[in-house]
Formats: structure tokens, C-alpha cells, sequence
């Protein structure tokens, strides 16, 4: 079983980052929910019953994590932009400027817009995230059709200069 469990974990772990990193912002916040989702993935694992695949297993419950553990936190969050791609986290200045301005913009769409688009950027199609969210593949063409449109609007705002 673990060795089935850190397989799954190897092959599907961009998804698991690309959550952390829709949000948290902090480096170490984004490790602390990537540790965290990968506890709740293990303690979940041995009730996988396959019905669907293991990636979007996964992913849901990342994301349910993410959420649950963002609703709680009653600290407020200092954002700054980096995540770890892989299991050995990038430095910042391994990230291109359009992937931190990209992430910006996501983690400024609501939870359901984030979900969705996180499934859009691993290559799911419009029925498989419809089967993921509950909704018809042609209703997710609409919605993923507005939220890049929303995309376009965040990032065409001229960001305003940082005070020192």
C-alpha cells in the first residue's frame, strides 16, 4: 500500500503544488498545506475505492483540504509569490515574472473559479471537470470561457507601485 500511495503521490504531485500555490502565497504556508494534503491523501488512501481516477481523487481532496484549512486559519496571511514545483521546491528566481503575475491574478479568482482553472491547466477536459464539479461539459465550456475572460481583466490592470 505505501509504495502504491508514494507512486501516486510522484505522478500527480503538480497538481497537488498547483493547489498550494492557488492558496498560499508564502513559501512555507505553501509547504505547510502541501504536508497537510499529503496527510489527509494518506489517511484517505486506503478507502480509495477507485471509482474514479486517482488524480482526480486527489485533487479533490487537495483542494478540499486547501479550503478547509484556509476557512480556518485565523491568522492573516502575508502573501508573497513562490511555490515549489516539485517535491525539491523551485527558488523564486527559478519562476518567470508571467508564472508569479499568473498566480497572482488565479489566487485573486473565488474558490470555485480557482478549482476549476486549476483542473483547466492540467489538461482536463470540459467533461471531465464538469463530472468533477456536477455540471454539464457545455456549461463548463461558459464558465471556463468567463473565467479566462476575468483572467484577461486582473491581468490587464496596471499593477500599482510597492511603497518602501
Amino acid at each position: 500500500m505505501e509504495k502504491a500511495f508514494l507512486t501516486a503521490i510522484d505522478q500527480h504531485q503538480n497538481i497537488l503544488h498547483k493547489v498550494c500555490r492557488l492558496y498560499r502565497d508564502k513559501k512555507e504556508d505553501q509547504e505547510d498545506l502541501f504536508q497537510e494534503i499529503i496527510f489527509q491523501l494518506w489517511k484517505s488512501f486506503p478507502k480509495f475505492r477507485k471509482e474514479a481516477k486517482i488524480s482526480t481523487w486527489m485533487y479533490r481532496i487537495a483542494l478540499s483540504t486547501a479550503i478547509s484549512v484556509f476557512r480556518k486559519a485565523s491568522i492573516s496571511i502575508d502573501f508573497k509569490d513562490s511555490i515549489p514545483e516539485n517535491l525539491h521546491p523551485a527558488e523564486k528566481s527559478e519562476l518567470s515574472e508571467n508564472e508569479e503575475q499568473l498566480f497572482e491574478a488565479l489566487r485573486k479568482l473565488n474558490e470555485a473559479e480557482r478549482a476549476i482553472i486549476a483542473l483547466y491547466l492540467e489538461d482536463y477536459s470540459h467533461k471531465e471537470i464538469g463530472d468533477i464539479v456536477g455540471i454539464s461539459e457545455n456549461y463548463m465550456g461558459v464558465k471556463i470561457s468567463r473565467i479566462k475572460n476575468r483572467l484577461r481583466d486582473i491581468l490587464a490592470k496596471p499593477k500599482l507601485p510597492a511603497h518602501s
